[in-house]
């Protein structure tokens, strides 16, 4: 199923997987997420090309389970957020990582156009978050393999703590945090994020 709505913002948690905190040499698991934000500019579709702007000379992959907004979401515990979801999909939250570090912030880093590839989504009931393997292939090697069961917020727990300060309107996003693995990606190259259970996101380089 293709996403319809344009969504109003992307929503994403940073440092969701303690694999990836330790292979960033980012230190001790935060004690709450870390929230931050993709312009809807950045999407693209299974596809098309990620496009490598002169800016960066490091720019990687990110292989993330991403949750799409079914309804109007203000103050909704985790008890019942998942309720509020159309559904699942892929998604590659591609960063320029050496401008991460410049910056010290991941915004901007995160926001050129077509930095976020989004696969078909797959409705809400026919998919269970709690534990779907992630993987990024590029190449025809697997860089990245990890479960959603070891994120540090789940799923339901992450939607309440967004929509507690934010309402998530029908079309939004919510990117779920990366596992170990990410690495460069470059001109000539295709890479593919697969989740247990959803269409395969395809991605060439250039």
């Amino acid at each position: 199923m293709e996403l319809s709505i344009v969504p109003s913002k992307v929503v994403a948690v940073g440092r969701n997987y303690g694999d990836h905190i330790a292979e960033l040499g980012e230190g001790q698991a935060p004690e709450r997420p870390r929230i931050f934000f993709k312009p809807p500019s950045s999407i693209v579709r299974s596809g098309a090309a990620i496009v490598l702007p002169p800016e960066s000379s490091q720019v990687e992959h990110e292989a993330e389970l991403a949750v799409v907004i079914g309804r109007r979401m203000r103050r909704v515990p985790a008890a019942a957020v998942l309720e509020y979801v159309a559904g699942y999909c892929a998604a590659n939250d591609v960063t320029a990582r050496d401008l991460q570090r410049i910056e010290g912030l991941p915004d901007y880093a995160k926001a050129f156009d077509s930095f976020l590839p989004l696969g078909e989504m797959v409705p809400a009931g026919d998919v269970d978050p709690a534990d779907l393997l992630v993987e990024c292939v590029v190449g025809g090697e697997v860089r990245q393999s990890g479960r959603t069961s070891a994120m540090l917020t789940p799923v339901a727990q992450l939607l309440a703590h967004i929509n507690a300060a934010m309402t998530l309107e029908p079309g939004d996003v919510v990117l779920t945090g990366t596992p170990a693995g990410v690495g460069p990606l470059r001109s000539g190259d295709l890479v593919q994020v697969r989740i247990a259970g959803l269409p395969v996101l395809s991605n060439p380089v250039t």
